[in-house]
């Protein structure tokens, strides 16, 4: 019998996937000597790579947005009854994975040193750099990352929770009253102030402030593009932070923030579009949406080990170089796959068993004397 196909959103995982290839090849094009050897070969593309890929980042902040809306308020209404036990759950779910790639980057850098010498291999980490990793606090207190992209996790967290904080407060303004209005007004302020501030201030790029600009237009994404909505309350939706971020592009044009603008837009045209995984391509793009975040997370080392390896045993030629690229990306990927399924998925279970055990039994315990005492 054949196996009944998941519906997914397709453009989503598209968005992700892709994204995941940039980051990737900008790392690839940043850091290690092998993109500065290929480098005749493509000088253009690496260039290009090395530099303005990076924006790519964007696409997850503001896809980042869009999912936490749909999980935590599909329907824009202000309110939750426990934030910290959803900001625990988003750490649950981010951390586990990101501690275990940050020791296998420690892992890869000491070895990598064995075979070359770098400015991209990173001194041994202390064991207090190691504790702010581990708690996502390694920007805030100052800390170098132990490798690329881990900022991003921190920042990640950091909005999730601002997201969460936010309907919360709303929720203890509105009170017994519905509000349809009071989280869009929110997020669209809170638009409006990251992106003509905050922003604009390198000093705010390790806080959420300075990235809730994208992350807001995701939030307001996902609730522009409900189709049970009026018409004019959509177009007001859109309008709400349509503005504020041309206003601010108008002001100091950042190309960071106008991908996040063209994203946003196609979010809230398709991007609640559902798709089927019975055929090779969209079960191949679902896949790598699937494995984006451990592709993320184990890139760095994986890049590390191959450009090591490259270094010693190949020749400085740009075309061997060249193809050492091209094997650290395939590597990338297949490294991705296999933490997705042997790391990140069996933590995942794992912390869900255990915090099920430490939250669910001791509430039945409680129930259960609650019953014999009556």
């Amino acid at each position: 019998m054949a196996k009944k196909s998941q519906s997914q959103f397709g453009l989503i995982n598209l968005l992700k996937a892709g994204a995941a290839q940039l980051i990737v090849l900008h790392h690839l094009a940043f850091y290690g000597p092998m993109a500065d050897r290929a480098r005749p070969l493509w000088p253009e593309l690496i260039d290009w790579l090395g530099d303005s890929a990076r924006i790519a980042v964007q696409v997850f902040l503001v896809i980042g947005g869009f999912l936490a809306a749909k999980s935590l308020a599909p329907t824009g209404q202000p309110g939750h009854s426990r934030p910290l036990a959803a900001i625990g759950r988003r750490y649950a779910k981010l951390a586990p994975p990101f501690i275990a790639a940050t020791l296998l980057a420690v892992v890869a850098s000491d070895w990598a040193g064995t075979w070359m010498t770098h400015d991209s291999i990173s001194a041994p980490p202390t064991l207090d750099q190691l504790g702010a990793h581990a708690l996502l606090l390694h920007g805030v207190l100052g800390f170098d990352s132990v490798s690329a992209g881990a900022w991003y996790v921190a920042i990640d967290f950091q909005l999730y929770a601002l997201l969460v904080l936010m309907l919360w407060t709303a929720g203890r303004i509105a009170g017994d009253h519905p509000s349809r209005w009071l989280m869009p007004v929110a997020v669209a302020l809170g638009v409006a102030l990251s992106l003509l501030h905050f922003n604009l201030d390198g000093d705010w790029d390790n806080w959420a402030p300075y990235f809730f600009g994208s992350y807001g237009l995701g939030v307001m994404a996902w609730w522009a593009g409900d189709r049970r909505r009026h018409p004019a309350a959509v177009a007001l939706l859109v309008l709400m932070v349509v503005v504020p971020a041309l206003v601010a592009l108008m002001l100091d044009f950042r190309s960071r923030i106008a991908l996040a603008l063209l994203v946003t837009g196609v979010l809230v045209l398709f991007g609640r579009s559902t798709t089927t995984s019975n055929g090779p391509v969209w079960s191949a793009i679902n896949g790598m949406g699937r494995i984006s975040y451990a592709v993320f997370l184990v890139h760095f080392a994986v890049c590390l080990l191959v450009n090591a390896a490259f270094t010693r045993f190949v020749s400085p030629e740009p075309e061997p170089q060249a193809f050492g690229m091209l094997v650290a990306w395939a590597a990338s990927l297949w490294a991705g796959a296999v933490f997705h399924r042997w790391v990140e998925v069996p933590l995942g279970r794992l912390v869900q068993f255990v915090t099920g055990q430490v939250v669910v039994r001791p509430a039945a315990v409680q129930a259960e004397r609650f019953v014999s005492v009556r």
